[in-house]
């Protein structure tokens, strides 16, 4: 078949490409290496525009398609397509990475051509992950998304960076090692059910693997939990889990942002294309099995956000009670609680990336995150006060934001087949606003104990910026959810077999 370079493989290229073009150019260039960076971002948010201009929201099946031979003896194929599963997370993807390079503008001092370039091979990797439909393809986009990654904790990171990216890296690599075996296993089970190779989402679908009563003897679950190990690391899954305060605590405010808000939604995206696809029976035997670890991640990952003493660490924890929320939704099933968990993944990406950059707003002025150290900053910086309220109220789900929608839609969705479970989950939402209200009240509001904060700027336009478009999408998901939800109902009830 003949490639089509526009927009799918333009949009995705284009941001690596552009790394290259800066890798040759002189380091002390650094306006230069910002400006190409922030308005390379751009032209591949206006590509992601244009995908979802051309995209037709009735349809339930991939669009859009661009394939082309690449290793036709093994019957690996260059092939990346589009449906209402990924639509959501392009776009997400390309909006957060300008807002990326907005806010690390004046934050990243050293190294800066490095920084950007890494930035700019992790947006390649993440939209070639997320378009994908050839198996071995999305592994290659996989992995290539852990260097720039493990570059971008270990060099620009905090004091423990090193121990986070090695930490990062071992964990991955350990879950990508088992996708590796299963995606091999897929190809030579197709082979022997039909005579050749291929890696091929499509042709996989029509695999049928035997389903025994054992773990060990069942074929059809072996692979699904290789599979499902590989992206519950990546979501990250309680207990496996550890990695990620770790990172998201060392990482930078850049790294952060991009970590919460797109990289963890890999391993959801993941689940819910191949595993719940891929994988049927072993889904429903594996249902309450994960829906018990969604709702231990949940209430953990809010009970302990609200011991942290660190801002940046309770809102990295925080991230493990919202992704509980996204597994309880998949595997709660039904096309309301699904729904609900592909717009949470959106919210998370959005509220929490907002927290991150606010976060960091901060740090950038005090070189301190703990909470202790500030308080009455209301008084001091107003305008940033009501920025950070925003993804605050935003986050803990209240109606009018986009939290709320999210929420509502999984624990409606889950409450009409495992209510317990629901009941459980809601008491995450109260826990939420629990933790997230009391950061709020110690840090603009409680008596202003340390004279450093009564000289500190406000946040600047430059800043303002760069959470601007967030805002406007937690309001207007929030008030008008129609617009974000059709555009996956098609494709998630052609998954669930409606």
């Amino acid at each position: 078949m003949e490639l089509v370079s526009f927009p799918l493989s333009t949009m995705i290229f284009l941001p690596g490409l552009a790394g290259l073009v800066l890798l040759l150019l002189p380091s002390r260039w650094i306006a230069l290496h910002r400006w190409v960076s922030f308005l390379v971002s751009l032209a591949t948010l206006a590509l992601a525009l244009t995908v979802l201009s051309r995209f037709d929201p009735n349809v339930g099946d991939f669009q859009l398609t661009e394939s082309a031979p690449w290793l036709p003896s093994l019957g690996i194929s260059y092939r990346v397509e589009v449906d209402g599963l990924s639509l959501l997370l392009v776009l997400l993807t390309a909006l957060l990475q300008p807002v990326v390079f907005l806010s690390s503008w004046g934050s990243i001092q050293d190294k800066v051509k490095g920084y950007l370039v890494s930035m700019l091979v992790l947006e390649t990797g993440v939209l070639g992950a997320f378009l994908a439909t050839d198996l071995f393809l999305f592994y290659v986009f996989w992995e290539l998304m852990l260097i720039p990654m493990y570059f971008i904790i270990g060099v620009w990171g905090g004091e423990r960076r090193v121990y986070a990216a090695v930490k990062f890296v071992l964990f991955t690599l350990a879950g990508s090692l088992l996708m590796l075996v299963a995606i091999l296993y897929m190809a030579f089970q197709y082979k022997a059910q039909t005579g050749t190779y291929s890696f091929a989402y499509a042709d996989w679908l029509a695999v049928q693997l035997p389903m025994a009563e054992g773990f060990w003897g069942s074929p059809q679950m072996l692979a699904f939990a290789a599979f499902a190990l590989a992206f519950a690391i990546k979501v990250p899954v309680w207990p496996l889990h550890t990695w990620l305060p770790d990172a998201h605590t060392e990482a930078p405010t850049g790294g952060s942002i991009i970590l919460a808000g797109i990289l963890l939604k890999l391993g959801t995206y993941g689940l819910l294309r191949f595993n719940r696809a891929l994988f049927p029976e072993a889904w429903e035997r594996s249902r309450s099995f994960f829906m018990i670890l969604a709702v231990v991640a949940i209430i953990y990952g809010a009970l302990v956000s609200w011991a942290q003493k660190d801002m940046k660490r309770l809102v990295a924890f925080s991230s493990v009670s919202h992704m509980g929320f996204i597994i309880l939704g998949m595997f709660a099933g039904g096309v309301v609680a699904t729904q609900g968990a592909l717009l949470q993944m959106v919210n998370h990406g959005l509220s929490t990336g907002a927290l991150f950059l606010l976060v960091g707003v901060l740090y950038d002025r005090r070189h301190t995150r703990m909470i202790e150290d500030y308080g009455g900053l209301a008084a001091v910086m107003p305008l940033y006060t009501g920025t950070f309220l925003l993804a605050t109220l935003a986050s803990v789900g209240l109606p009018g934001l986009n939290g709320f929608v999210g929420e509502f839609l999984i624990l409606l969705g889950t409450y009409q087949s495992q209510p317990v479970a629901a009941a459980i989950g809601a008491t995450g939402v109260i826990l939420g606003a629990v933790y997230m209200l009391s950061l709020v009240q110690r840090v603009f509001w409680n008596p202003l104990s340390h004279e450093e904060n009564l000289n500190l700027p406000d946040i600047s336009w430059r800043e303002l910026t760069s959470f601007a478009p967030l805002a406007v999408l937690m309001v207007w998901i929030g008030v008008y959810p129609t617009t974000f939800l059709s555009l996956s109902e098609k494709a998630v009830q052609k998954l669930l077999g409606g």
